[in-house]
Protein backbone atom coordinates (compact mmCIF):
# COMPACT_ATOMS: atom_id res chain seq x y z
CA UNK A 1 0.00 0.00 0.00
CA UNK A 2 1.71 3.13 -0.89
CA UNK A 3 2.90 6.11 1.67
CA UNK A 4 0.74 8.35 -0.59
CA UNK A 5 -2.54 6.87 0.70
CA UNK A 6 -2.32 7.97 4.24
CA UNK A 7 -4.10 10.88 5.32
CA UNK A 8 -1.82 14.03 4.73
CA UNK A 9 -2.03 14.89 8.47
CA UNK A 10 -0.08 11.40 9.52
CA UNK A 11 3.68 11.76 8.16
CA UNK A 12 3.70 14.95 10.07
CA UNK A 13 2.01 13.55 13.25
CA UNK A 14 4.26 10.08 13.01
CA UNK A 15 7.39 13.07 12.96
CA UNK A 16 6.08 15.33 15.31
CA UNK A 17 4.65 12.73 18.18
CA UNK A 18 6.61 9.11 17.47
CA UNK A 19 10.01 11.70 16.19
CA UNK A 20 10.18 9.22 13.08
CA UNK A 21 8.50 9.67 9.70
CA UNK A 22 6.45 6.47 8.27
CA UNK A 23 8.31 4.76 5.35
CA UNK A 24 5.86 1.87 4.61
CA UNK A 25 2.04 1.26 5.22
CA UNK A 26 2.00 -2.43 6.66
CA UNK A 27 -2.26 -2.21 6.19
CA UNK A 28 -5.18 0.00 6.44
CA UNK A 29 -8.82 -0.49 8.04
CA UNK A 30 -11.50 1.84 8.06
CA UNK A 31 -14.55 0.61 10.14
CA UNK A 32 -15.82 3.13 12.52
CA UNK A 33 -12.19 3.83 13.12
CA UNK A 34 -9.28 4.30 10.68
CA UNK A 35 -6.51 2.48 11.32
CA UNK A 36 -3.01 2.40 9.85
CA UNK A 37 -0.14 -0.35 10.47
CA UNK A 38 3.12 1.96 9.32
CA UNK A 39 6.91 1.09 9.38
CA UNK A 40 9.03 3.91 10.65
CA UNK A 41 12.02 5.33 9.56
CA UNK A 42 14.37 3.18 11.96
CA UNK A 43 12.24 0.07 11.63
CA UNK A 44 9.61 0.35 14.31
CA UNK A 45 6.31 -0.83 13.59
CA UNK A 46 2.92 0.90 14.74
CA UNK A 47 -0.25 1.06 14.62
CA UNK A 48 -2.14 4.39 14.69
CA UNK A 49 -5.99 5.13 15.37
CA UNK A 50 -7.67 7.92 14.35
CA UNK A 51 -11.90 8.03 14.49
CA UNK A 52 -14.56 10.97 15.68
CA UNK A 53 -14.92 11.11 18.97
CA UNK A 54 -17.48 11.83 21.71
CA UNK A 55 -15.39 11.87 24.48
CA UNK A 56 -14.80 8.39 24.95
CA UNK A 57 -10.86 7.79 23.51
CA UNK A 58 -8.74 9.01 26.52
CA UNK A 59 -10.41 6.74 29.17
CA UNK A 60 -10.53 4.00 26.88
CA UNK A 61 -6.73 4.57 25.78
CA UNK A 62 -5.58 5.28 29.20
CA UNK A 63 -7.14 2.10 30.33
CA UNK A 64 -5.52 -0.14 27.70
CA UNK A 65 -2.12 1.20 28.78
CA UNK A 66 -3.00 0.16 32.20
CA UNK A 67 -4.03 -3.15 31.30
CA UNK A 68 -0.93 -3.68 29.21
CA UNK A 69 1.20 -2.50 31.95
CA UNK A 70 0.34 -4.91 33.93
CA UNK A 71 0.94 -7.51 31.13
CA UNK A 72 -2.27 -8.33 30.45
CA UNK A 73 -1.98 -9.25 26.29
CA UNK A 74 -2.97 -6.04 24.31
CA UNK A 75 -1.20 -4.20 22.50
CA UNK A 76 0.86 -1.14 24.58
CA UNK A 77 -0.49 2.34 24.09
CA UNK A 78 2.60 4.33 23.07
CA UNK A 79 0.93 8.30 22.93
CA UNK A 80 -2.57 9.25 24.88
CA UNK A 81 -5.33 9.89 23.07
CA UNK A 82 -5.30 13.59 21.14
CA UNK A 83 -7.25 15.73 18.75
CA UNK A 84 -5.80 15.85 15.26
CA UNK A 85 -8.33 18.31 13.83
CA UNK A 86 -11.89 17.00 13.66
CA UNK A 87 -10.58 13.15 14.91
CA UNK A 88 -8.95 11.59 17.70
CA UNK A 89 -5.56 9.58 17.60
CA UNK A 90 -3.53 7.17 19.15
CA UNK A 91 -0.49 5.22 18.40
CA UNK A 92 0.24 1.85 19.60
CA UNK A 93 2.99 -0.79 19.31
CA UNK A 94 2.30 -3.34 16.88
CA UNK A 95 1.12 -6.90 17.92
CA UNK A 96 0.71 -8.99 14.88
CA UNK A 97 0.15 -12.86 14.58
CA UNK A 98 -2.21 -15.53 16.68
CA UNK A 99 -4.87 -16.89 15.10
CA UNK A 100 -8.71 -16.67 15.85
CA UNK A 101 -10.66 -19.73 18.02
CA UNK A 102 -13.43 -20.58 16.23
CA UNK A 103 -16.43 -22.07 17.19
CA UNK A 104 -19.51 -21.46 19.63
CA UNK A 105 -19.77 -24.72 21.49
CA UNK A 106 -19.69 -24.78 25.22
CA UNK A 107 -16.18 -25.66 25.65
CA UNK A 108 -15.29 -22.88 23.71
CA UNK A 109 -17.59 -20.93 25.27
CA UNK A 110 -15.79 -21.66 28.65
CA UNK A 111 -12.14 -20.84 27.50
CA UNK A 112 -13.53 -17.00 26.22
CA UNK A 113 -15.58 -16.53 29.72
CA UNK A 114 -12.60 -17.40 31.42
CA UNK A 115 -10.75 -15.06 29.34
CA UNK A 116 -13.67 -12.31 29.65
CA UNK A 117 -12.79 -13.19 33.77
CA UNK A 118 -9.41 -11.81 33.45
CA UNK A 119 -10.44 -8.85 31.82
CA UNK A 120 -13.10 -7.53 33.94
CA UNK A 121 -10.67 -8.39 37.13
CA UNK A 122 -8.11 -6.34 35.66
CA UNK A 123 -10.59 -3.71 34.73
CA UNK A 124 -11.63 -3.49 37.96
CA UNK A 125 -8.92 -1.85 39.44
CA UNK A 126 -8.72 0.73 36.76
CA UNK A 127 -10.22 4.15 37.64
CA UNK A 128 -10.98 6.88 34.67
CA UNK A 129 -13.61 8.85 33.70
CA UNK A 130 -16.91 6.44 32.34
CA UNK A 131 -16.33 6.23 28.53
CA UNK A 132 -19.57 7.27 28.14
CA UNK A 133 -21.97 7.25 25.65
CA UNK A 134 -21.43 3.83 25.08
CA UNK A 135 -20.75 1.72 21.92
CA UNK A 136 -24.00 1.62 20.18
CA UNK A 137 -24.77 -2.08 19.96
CA UNK A 138 -24.62 -1.88 24.17
CA UNK A 139 -26.45 1.75 24.23
CA UNK A 140 -29.56 0.54 25.88
CA UNK A 141 -28.85 3.05 28.16
CA UNK A 142 -29.69 5.65 25.45
CA UNK A 143 -31.95 8.62 25.98
CA UNK A 144 -33.26 9.40 22.39
CA UNK A 145 -36.95 8.80 21.39
CA UNK A 146 -37.85 5.19 21.07
CA UNK A 147 -36.07 1.70 21.08
CA UNK A 148 -32.64 2.18 19.77
CA UNK A 149 -30.14 5.14 20.29
CA UNK A 150 -29.93 7.52 17.21
CA UNK A 151 -27.68 6.03 14.52
CA UNK A 152 -28.11 8.82 11.85
CA UNK A 153 -26.68 5.69 9.13
CA UNK A 154 -29.75 3.25 10.07
CA UNK A 155 -32.05 5.98 11.29
CA UNK A 156 -32.38 7.80 7.41
CA UNK A 157 -33.45 3.89 6.25
CA UNK A 158 -36.11 2.78 5.95
CA UNK A 159 -37.46 1.97 9.50
CA UNK A 160 -40.35 -0.53 8.57
CA UNK A 161 -37.79 -2.50 7.12
CA UNK A 162 -36.85 -4.09 10.54
CA UNK A 163 -39.32 -6.92 11.41
CA UNK A 164 -40.90 -6.24 14.05
CA UNK A 165 -39.69 -9.22 15.91
CA UNK A 166 -36.37 -7.31 15.96
CA UNK A 167 -37.55 -4.47 17.81
CA UNK A 168 -39.90 -6.13 19.84
CA UNK A 169 -36.86 -8.21 21.40
CA UNK A 170 -35.21 -4.93 21.70
CA UNK A 171 -38.05 -3.50 23.42
CA UNK A 172 -38.53 -6.31 26.24
CA UNK A 173 -34.56 -6.32 26.79
CA UNK A 174 -34.20 -2.96 27.27
CA UNK A 175 -36.64 -2.79 29.86
CA UNK A 176 -35.33 -5.42 31.86
CA UNK A 177 -31.90 -4.09 31.81
CA UNK A 178 -32.82 -0.68 32.83
CA UNK A 179 -35.60 -1.79 35.38
CA UNK A 180 -32.79 -3.28 37.24
CA UNK A 181 -31.09 -0.40 38.12
CA UNK A 182 -27.09 -1.57 38.70
CA UNK A 183 -24.46 -0.10 39.33
CA UNK A 184 -22.04 0.33 36.42
CA UNK A 185 -18.68 -0.77 35.61
CA UNK A 186 -16.19 -0.31 33.19
CA UNK A 187 -16.22 -3.86 30.73
CA UNK A 188 -15.27 -4.31 27.39
CA UNK A 189 -18.41 -4.32 25.39
CA UNK A 190 -17.05 -5.86 21.69
CA UNK A 191 -15.76 -8.92 23.11
CA UNK A 192 -16.14 -11.03 19.79
CA UNK A 193 -13.75 -13.66 18.07
CA UNK A 194 -12.69 -11.38 15.49
CA UNK A 195 -11.19 -9.12 18.82
CA UNK A 196 -9.17 -11.81 19.97
CA UNK A 197 -5.73 -13.56 18.31
CA UNK A 198 -4.44 -17.15 20.05
CA UNK A 199 -1.28 -18.71 20.10
CA UNK A 200 -0.89 -22.63 20.65
CA UNK A 201 -4.18 -22.51 22.44
CA UNK A 202 -2.86 -19.43 24.72
CA UNK A 203 -4.53 -15.76 24.56
CA UNK A 204 -1.64 -13.45 22.33
CA UNK A 205 -3.80 -10.20 22.34
CA UNK A 206 -7.50 -8.50 22.46
CA UNK A 207 -8.14 -5.70 20.34
CA UNK A 208 -10.31 -3.23 19.81
CA UNK A 209 -10.35 -0.95 22.98
CA UNK A 210 -12.14 1.82 21.88
CA UNK A 211 -15.03 -0.40 22.84
CA UNK A 212 -15.03 -0.03 26.31
CA UNK A 213 -18.45 0.70 28.06
CA UNK A 214 -19.83 1.98 31.26
CA UNK A 215 -22.38 -0.56 32.07
CA UNK A 216 -23.78 -2.94 34.95
CA UNK A 217 -21.37 -5.92 35.43
CA UNK A 218 -24.22 -8.74 34.35
CA UNK A 219 -24.69 -6.83 31.09
CA UNK A 220 -21.45 -6.64 29.71
CA UNK A 221 -21.22 -10.44 30.98
CA UNK A 222 -24.53 -11.18 29.13
CA UNK A 223 -23.54 -8.95 25.88
CA UNK A 224 -19.79 -11.30 25.76
CA UNK A 225 -21.87 -14.16 26.12
CA UNK A 226 -24.18 -13.78 23.12
CA UNK A 227 -21.44 -12.46 20.98
CA UNK A 228 -18.15 -14.31 21.68
CA UNK A 229 -17.83 -16.31 18.93
CA UNK A 230 -18.52 -13.55 16.42
CA UNK A 231 -16.08 -13.07 13.58
CA UNK A 232 -17.79 -12.11 9.93
CA UNK A 233 -21.08 -11.53 9.72
CA UNK A 234 -21.45 -11.36 13.53
CA UNK A 235 -24.03 -13.87 14.89
CA UNK A 236 -25.69 -15.03 18.26
CA UNK A 237 -24.01 -17.90 20.25
CA UNK A 238 -26.48 -21.16 21.22
CA UNK A 239 -28.19 -20.47 24.01
CA UNK A 240 -26.40 -23.87 25.83
CA UNK A 241 -22.86 -22.11 25.03
CA UNK A 242 -24.12 -18.56 26.69
CA UNK A 243 -25.23 -20.78 29.63
CA UNK A 244 -21.46 -21.84 29.42
CA UNK A 245 -19.86 -18.62 29.39
CA UNK A 246 -22.13 -17.29 32.07
CA UNK A 247 -21.61 -20.19 34.69
CA UNK A 248 -17.90 -20.03 33.68
CA UNK A 249 -17.49 -16.19 34.31
CA UNK A 250 -19.20 -16.53 37.60
CA UNK A 251 -16.75 -19.03 38.61
CA UNK A 252 -13.46 -17.24 37.82
CA UNK A 253 -14.84 -14.37 39.17
CA UNK A 254 -15.44 -16.43 42.66
CA UNK A 255 -19.07 -14.76 42.21
CA UNK A 256 -22.76 -15.54 42.06
CA UNK A 257 -24.50 -13.54 40.74
CA UNK A 258 -28.24 -12.85 41.92
CA UNK A 259 -31.19 -13.92 40.51
CA UNK A 260 -31.76 -10.05 39.06
CA UNK A 261 -28.58 -10.20 37.72
CA UNK A 262 -28.63 -13.33 35.32
CA UNK A 263 -31.87 -12.03 34.10
CA UNK A 264 -30.00 -9.36 33.11
CA UNK A 265 -27.03 -11.49 31.83
CA UNK A 266 -29.76 -13.00 29.33
CA UNK A 267 -31.43 -9.59 28.45
CA UNK A 268 -27.93 -8.71 27.65
CA UNK A 269 -26.99 -11.29 25.53
CA UNK A 270 -29.44 -10.63 22.90
CA UNK A 271 -29.24 -6.86 22.63
CA UNK A 272 -25.95 -6.60 20.07
CA UNK A 273 -27.73 -9.25 17.88
CA UNK A 274 -30.66 -7.32 18.00
CA UNK A 275 -28.66 -4.23 17.00
CA UNK A 276 -26.98 -6.60 14.08
CA UNK A 277 -30.31 -7.74 12.95
CA UNK A 278 -31.71 -4.13 12.71
CA UNK A 279 -27.98 -3.58 10.55
CA UNK A 280 -29.08 -6.46 8.37
CA UNK A 281 -33.12 -5.48 7.67
CA UNK A 282 -32.16 -1.88 6.72
CA UNK A 283 -29.19 -2.41 4.00
CA UNK A 284 -30.70 -5.43 2.85
CA UNK A 285 -27.57 -8.17 3.65
CA UNK A 286 -28.02 -11.94 4.51
CA UNK A 287 -30.30 -12.14 8.21
CA UNK A 288 -27.41 -14.06 10.09
CA UNK A 289 -28.04 -12.07 13.10
CA UNK A 290 -31.94 -11.81 12.36
CA UNK A 291 -32.28 -15.54 11.60
CA UNK A 292 -30.77 -15.80 15.33
CA UNK A 293 -32.43 -14.07 17.12
CA UNK A 294 -35.58 -15.25 15.65
CA UNK A 295 -34.76 -18.97 16.83
CA UNK A 296 -33.65 -17.75 20.14
CA UNK A 297 -35.25 -14.90 21.46
CA UNK A 298 -38.25 -16.21 23.03
CA UNK A 299 -35.51 -18.45 25.14
CA UNK A 300 -33.34 -15.83 26.36
CA UNK A 301 -36.28 -13.86 27.05
CA UNK A 302 -38.39 -16.22 29.08
CA UNK A 303 -34.44 -16.67 30.79
CA UNK A 304 -34.75 -12.87 31.42
CA UNK A 305 -37.94 -12.30 32.73
CA UNK A 306 -38.51 -9.98 30.39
Amino acid sequence: MPLDSLPAWLPRWCVDTLGAAPVGVLFELRQISAVFGLRLAGGREIVVKARADEGRAASCVTAQARLAERGFPCARPLTPAVGVGSVVVHAEEFRPGGVLLPGDSPAVAARYAAVFARLMAELAGVSVAPPLPNPRWVRWDHADGGIWPAVPVLDERDRLAVPAFISEAARRVRHRILAADLPCVLGHADFEAQNLRWRDGVLWTVHDWDSLAWQPEAALVGAASGAFASASPPTLASVASSAAFLATYQEERGRRFTAGEREVAWAASLWPAAHNARWEAAFGTRPVAGDAVRAQAAERLRRANA
